[in-house]
């Protein structure tokens, strides 16, 4: 038995789009799949939610436990990124000031959702235990170690580390040779 859907079945997920060799865990939860588009080289592994408008490029990998929430707004990923198990993605957050109540359950008249757009860009490693918040772009090469809360815009080629994220040092970018001999 194979723990990853097959072309077929991913046909039948009814994904926006998808490219070749998609590997994705049948044991992750999908959310409004017309709302998601995955590139070739995409591996999502068991135990990942992704619910809303998401677009995946091309090789990306999603470790296990990770979630991917949008609400009504949008996270996008670019190539070559990786995001190690159990850390989160926020388009869509509650306001927790205390001025208004939160929750899916409770009435929207009482409730005030934060939702904007996650970019987030090529070569990015998002360590394990690592979260997103709302608003954030992650600029290319960016790596983030455990357990990073990543609450602002990141710069290109810096290692982060903390709570909240702070710059640690910069990024070698030798990588960026293989890129061209991976297609």
């Amino acid at each position: 038995m194979n723990s990853f859907y097959s072309i077929e079945e991913l046909k039948k997920l009814g994904l926006k789009s998808f490219g070749k060799n998609v590997l994705i865990s049948k044991k992750a939860s999908i959310y409004s799949p017309e709302k998601i588009s995955l590139g070739s080289n995409v591996r999502i592994d068991d135990f990942c939610i992704l619910s809303g408008n998401i677009i995946m490029k091309d090789y990306i990998h999603i470790a296990a436990y990770c979630g991917l929430f949008t609400g009504g707004s949008e996270i996008y990923i670019d190539s070559y990124t990786t995001m190690s198990s159990r850390g989160a993605i926020y388009a869509v957050s509650d306001d927790y000031s205390g001025e208004y109540m939160t929750n899916p359950m409770i009435d929207d008249r009482f409730r005030n959702l934060c939702e904007k757009p996650v970019y987030i860009g090529k070569h990015v490693i998002i360590g394990t235990n690592s979260t997103i918040l709302p608003g954030v772009t992650i600029s290319e090469g960016c790596a983030f170690g455990a357990c990073s809360l990543i609450l602002e815009d990141c710069d290109e080629w810096g290692i982060y580390v903390g709570v909240p994220v702070r710059r640690y040092k910069e990024r070698i970018k030798d990588l960026l040779n293989y890129e061209c001999l991976i297609n």
